[in-house]
């Protein structure tokens, strides 16, 4: 690894940071992007426990990999990265990535919207860049169909007895949990206090659910439980949410492919109609967001198309190297 020389441009979105990895990676193998995904998890991990543990990153750092894309019509494909693997979906990622395409001249500015295609695990996903003066601004994407896996179903979770909860799939499968119904406030109970009860019934709801995606088993897995204030019926009033997902990470944004779980959840239960906008809140008081544009059928689901907006901002570029002797220096974590 002593030839490692690996170069980032650092942004992030609603406080949440993304880690976009432009050079210094070996040939990525695959011929789809599922394929790719694979071939990094099972030869190139090294290099996440490098780029995402400390000393280099820390335990909620996130990153995106930029890879060649296999869709045709994607304008450039992206792997995601976490603290336990590599997710499927994530909408943070996708507006500052947005942004970035236009930014290094990927994709060719055009006032006053850009279009970009970004290939995903999950599927082809369209972000819309407002561009003001040359200068991208705002972002917002087009999801992937997001649908309703389980509704109103019940679980008991060692130490806060029976809940009540909902699987969507937003381009990743979450449990959905009101926090109230844990004797818990989305605003006001210690963060460390909310990971617990979400990291608790991501346990659960892994071991007894089984999940199940219409085009690819790889897609098909819980990615983590999101509570929520239980405002879930529509208001012009944001509703708060916290993502707890991977190994106890937590997203600082409100989530891109969590919200939209959420709307095809609230689309599914006739709380929300298409075309209404709704705002969602981080656990930064950050904003997105999130509207429920168009019905489909997906495999055996009701599906929704969402659109979802946030804004990212820089904040650096990084050359990361090791030196031979420096083992602890490969990536590690502290819990």
């Amino acid at each position: 690894m002593t030839d490692v020389k690996i170069k980032t441009v650092e942004m992030h979105t609603g406080g949440e940071p993304l880690r976009i990895i432009t050079d210094g990676y070996p040939e990525i193998k695959g011929a789809s992007i599922l394929e790719k995904r694979r071939y990094v998890r099972d030869h190139l991990d090294h290099l996440r426990h490098l780029l995402m543990f400390e000393p280099r990153g820390h335990y909620d750092m996130y990153g995106a990999l930029l890879v060649e894309p296999s869709h045709p019509e994607a304008d450039l494909g992206v792997l995601f990265l976490h603290n336990e693997g590599y997710s499927t979906m994530c909408g943070h990622a996708v507006i500052a990535l947005g942004r970035y395409a236009i930014d290094q001249g990927i994709v060719e500015a055009m006032e006053p919207t850009t279009t970009v295609k970004i290939e995903c695990p999950c599927g082809l996903v369209v972000a819309d860049v407002d561009v003001k003066k040359g200068k991208s601004d705002a972002v917002s994407f087009r999801s992937v169909p997001a649908f309703a896996f389980l509704t109103d179903q019940s679980i008991d979770v060692p130490g806060y007895n029976t809940v009540t909860f909902d699987i969507g799939y937003g381009g990743a499968f979450y449990a959905l949990v009101s926090a109230q119904q844990l004797g818990l406030d989305i605003h006001n109970t210690p963060t460390r206090d909310l990971v617990d009860a979400a990291d608790a019934i991501s346990s659960v709801v892994r071991a007894s659910v089984e999940l199940a995606h219409p085009e690819s088993d790889d897609l098909a897995f819980l990615y983590g439980t999101i509570l929520t204030d239980g405002e879930d019926a529509f208001t012009t009033t944001p509703t708060a949410n916290i993502c707890v997902f991977a190994d106890r990470q937590v997203d600082r944004s409100p989530t891109g492919s969590g919200v939209t779980a959420r709307i095809a959840v609230q689309i599914t239960k006739n709380q929300i109609e298409i075309g209404q906008t709704r705002q969602f809140e981080s656990v930064t008081k950050s904003l997105f967001d999130a509207t429920a544009e168009e019905l489909l059928s997906y495999g055996p689901h009701q599906a929704v198309r969402v659109r979802v907006k946030g804004k990212a901002n820089y904040t650096g570029e990084s050359t990361f190297t090791v030196e031979e002797d420096d083992k602890i220096g490969r990536g590690f974590l502290l819990k």
